[in-house]
């Protein structure tokens, strides 16, 4: 489907993203053939106000069915000058989104499916969840998936980790300059080995 935008006033009195979508995916209607069908959301989550995702499942005449994932991108404006404030495109799972930073509370929801894009889909989130758990150490050396051109022109790929409290700085062991790089731990990184030379004790 497409954007939908609408004032706030239109949200019934939602004040998040979050909520307005997690009632929206929550409803049950009669068809034409009288049975009821519908979804209830089973467990959601919108990581900084941008991106909805939500566990779905499937409801025939009361009878839970399948979970599926969808995702909603989410877009705010409230200056826009034609009153539409609040906007939310919706998607599907099968659809293959770009956007795979589900929750793993959300991932362990859904049903088994042998969509492909849908697996694709979920393969993308659990990397991007593994990644975030990687621990870096003071010293460590890592190295980047491709190299990064930074806003001094200076490229590089690998890099020297320093960590400052609960701050990581990178150094380049080039040319002994410092840069930070944002989002690291969702990035394509690897640790290289780095050799030690520990210093000899003599009894």
């Amino acid at each position: 489907m497409g954007w939908l935008f609408m004032p706030f006033s239109s949200m019934g009195g939602h004040k998040s993203a979050k909520a307005y979508l997690d009632a929206q995916l929550t409803y049950e209607r009669t068809q034409e053939d009288g049975i009821r069908r519908g979804l209830r959301v089973l467990a959601s989550s919108c990581p900084r106000n941008r991106t909805y995702y939500a566990a779905a499942q499937e409801l025939v005449d009361g009878v839970p069915g399948k979970v599926f994932a969808v995702v909603c991108l989410v877009r705010w404006n409230p200056r826009s000058s034609d009153g539409h404030q609040f906007g939310y495109k919706d998607l599907s799972e099968n659809m293959g989104p770009y956007e795979s930073d589900c929750p793993s509370s959300i991932l362990d929801l859904l049903s088994p499916t042998e969509n492909a894009y849908a697996l694709d889909w979920r393969a993308r989130c659990r990397a991007n969840l593994d990644r975030r758990v990687r621990k870096l150490a003071d010293g460590d050396r890592i190295r980047l998936a491709e190299p990064m051109t930074f806003t001094d022109g200076h490229v590089a790929q690998e890099f020297i980790v320093c960590k400052r409290g609960r701050r990581v700085v990178l150094r380049d062991p080039g040319n002994g300059c410092f840069y930070r790089i944002s989002r690291l731990m969702e990035r394509a990184w690897s640790i290289t080995p780095v050799t030690r030379v520990h210093k000899t004790v003599f009894a």
